[in-house]
């Protein structure tokens, strides 16, 4: 029993001759007459009763509202796809780093839904390794995120990096820059407590603390970043942001900042799960977010240095 079966069926029901039902389908009158015997011959019964016109059959009565259904679910399915296509529907499902603000600079959401008002959208803001777990598992179609974040099931495609600061009320702190013995060395308030194993940044930290043969024991833990930076403005700590941060209202007046003596990065990256196609909606949600950081960069205050090349966008965008 085939779609087309069906369709032919139905058409021949609601225009009583196999030439009307021929008509509406734009086939030949053979053709659906032969699409009608091949469904009766599966099926052991006959649906009409031939003659004039052609009269339902008790079992094609109870075939009828079951094929008309069928009919109707495919055409309604075929639209969504059309629509989601033509981007004139679907839902674009995409994840964001905690920090997000900092480079897109624009509202992420405002911009897609004004550009493509039929298309639902769903924007996820969380720590970069739940973002990252939440496409391998297929909860989100893709993301934007800092590295490092486990790469297992992930295609990953970093676009730039922006450099991570020390951040300190005191002035003469700020002096030089610091090694992991000095940062490890004073009082630390840092954020992404939730995350504290997983966090990128406080990944890097705890690596290099590790290789240095020491441990990082914050004084305060605190969920975000703003949180973090009033509480390192009144002296009970210091902490790390990155530069972008700095142009941003988080940053409040009277805080100093020195890169540390070895260079450390956020680096962005687009995530989407192995080997998975994004939809259309979706792909232009990534896109979009691409775009965006990329006019932050071209701004009075780009922090970024761009790193993706043009063939790694577009094997990410393109499958």
């Amino acid at each position: 029993m085939t779609l087309m079966q069906l369709q032919a069926f139905v058409a021949a029901a609601a225009r009583g001759t196999f030439t009307a039902a021929a008509d509406e389908l734009q086939m030949s009158q053979p053709a659906i007459s032969d699409l009608i015997r091949r469904l009766e011959d599966e099926l052991g019964t006959k649906l009409f009763q031939r003659g004039r016109s052609l009269l339902l059959t008790a079992a094609g009565e109870q075939l009828l509202p079951h094929a008309e259904q069928a009919v109707a679910s495919a055409r309604i399915g075929a639209q969504a796809v059309r629509s989601q296509l033509d981007l004139a529907g679907g839902t674009a499902t995409f994840g964001l780093l905690r920090n997000a603000d900092f480079y897109l600079r624009t509202n992420l959401a405002q911009r897609f839904r004004t550009r493509y008002p039929d298309v639902r959208i769903r924007l996820v803001g969380q720590n970069s390794a739940e973002t990252a777990q939440a496409v391998a598992s297929g909860t989100l179609e893709a993301g934007l995120v800092t590295l490092p974040v486990p790469d297992e099931d992930l295609d990953i495609v970093p676009l730039a990096r922006d450099e991570l600061l020390y951040v300190t009320a005191a002035p003469e702190r700020a002096q030089t820059p610091p090694d992991i013995d000095d940062f490890c060395s004073v009082p630390l308030v840092l954020y992404d407590a939730h995350y504290a194993a997983t966090d990128p940044a406080r990944r890097q930290l705890n690596e290099r603390a590790q290789l240095a043969g020491r441990r990082i024991e914050p004084v305060i833990e605190v969920e975000y970043l703003s949180s973090a930076l009033a509480l390192v403005s009144e002296g009970f700590g210091d902490s790390v942001m990155c530069r972008a941060a700095t142009f941003s209202e988080t940053m409040p007046p009277g805080l100093h900042t020195v890169p540390f003596a070895d260079p450390l990065y956020d680096t962005l990256a687009l995530v989407r799960r192995r080997g998975q196609m994004l939809s259309p909606a979706t792909r232009e949600m990534a896109r979009m977010a691409w775009d965006l950081l990329l006019e932050h960069q071209s701004g009075p205050h780009g922090t970024v240095e761009i790193t993706a090349s043009t063939d790694q966008l577009r094997r990410f965008f393109s499958r």
